[in-house]
Formats: C-alpha cells, structure tokens, sequence
C-alpha cells in the first residue's frame, strides 16, 4: 500500500485517546503515541481563558508543545476538547454519581462540543484550528439515565459529557448538528488539509 504520511519519521500524537488513534490510523497518517504531561486543569486555570473553544485550542497546543520539547524535528499533534452548556463548563466526570449528574444537567438540553487540534515542531506552532457540534440530548428519565449508565460501564466516566457517540451514547441524542469528527474530538478535515498544503501527504 502506498504511504500516505511522506515523511521519514512518523507524526507524533500527544494523546492517549484510543477513538482519536483510531482516526489517524482509518486515514493512513502513520504515527506514535506519546501523552503529554502536563496538568490539564492547570493549564486552564493559569491561562484566564472561560470560553470553551478558547480552551479547547490552549490545551491541544500545549500538550503538543510539552510533547514537542521531548521530540526534537518532529511533528506533534495535540487535540482537545470541551463541552459547554449554558455558560458552565464541564469536565470529565467523577465516577458514576458524576456522571449520572452530568446526564441530568444535560437531558433535554443543547449542548456545545468544541473540539481543538495543533501541531507543534521543534516548540512552535504550526496550526490550530477549533470546531464546534451542537448536540441535543433527549429528556432522559432517572430509569432511563440509570439504564444507560448501567449498560455503559466505566465507559461513561471516560468522557465529558459521559457519553461515546460512537457507542451506546448515540440512544441519547434527538438531534446532533456539527462534524463527525467535531464529535469524536479531533478535526480531522482541516488537519489534513494543513499536512497536505506542507506537501506532507501523498493523497
């Protein structure tokens, strides 16, 4: 099969995010794994920023700038992504009382995804961009909610809004309005537009 990532060297993605590894690897992008360290909702609180895709493109660039600092040359992809209703800010919930409450604020409501990618080399920015999905989430009833909960697992404390579209978090939803990809987290079109205007990609 002919390669699709045309450098010697494969990208580098700083996130541990099996739905997002999986995107790089359906596009053929050829890449290695390596999280970033640093302390997400520190970053945030140091930043001043409240807006949710604000926040959204600051983190992705620095977990590719941390990663970046480590991976001399090398082209790093940081992603990240916020969710954000009414004005509040969630974060990824803690356990199932979490995320039974997260479902609760959330039922019956319009929430915003925001969804940010960079790419840093050598500790400098080469591209950001943000992306936004509208997702409306059908009133759920306290039976429905512990339903739900009960046959997603620890599934549903592995995301913000504790749910996986791409799983049984989809039954949640009455409507969605945004790009697949806005949803899973990464902004893959204009990710790989960015790589093949740098002549980076072979397609």
């Amino acid at each position: 099969m002919t390669p699709v990532w045309l450098e010697p060297k494969p990208l580098i993605l700083a996130s541990q995010s099996q739905v997002r590894q999986a995107l790089l690897a359906n596009a053929g992008l050829s890449f290695e794994t390596i999280p970033a360290a640093i302390d997400e909702r520190a970053v945030q609180r140091n930043s001043g920023l409240t807006k949710g895709d604000e926040i959204a493109v600051c983190l992705a660039r620095e977990k590719a700038r941390e990663v970046s600092s480590r991976s001399p040359g090398r082209y790093v992809i940081g992603a990240d992504q916020t969710l954000e209703s009414d004005g509040h800010l969630f974060n990824k919930p803690a356990g199932r009382v979490g995320a039974a409450e997260h479902l609760r604020v959330l039922s019956g409501r319009t929430h915003t995804l925001h969804a940010g990618v960079a790419i840093v080399r050598d500790g400098r920015p080469l591209f950001e961009n943000v992306s936004a999905a509208h997702m409306t989430m059908r009133d759920m009833s306290e039976e429905a909610i512990e339903t739900y909960l009960n046959a997603a697992g620890d599934a549903a404390n592995a995301s913000v809004g504790a749910y996986q579209l791409e799983k049984l978090g989809v039954h949640l939803f009455s409507r969605i309005e945004g790009d697949h990809f806005t949803i899973l987290g990464l902004p893959l079109l204009p990710l790989l537009a960015f790589l093949r205007g740098q002549g980076l990609l072979s397609l």
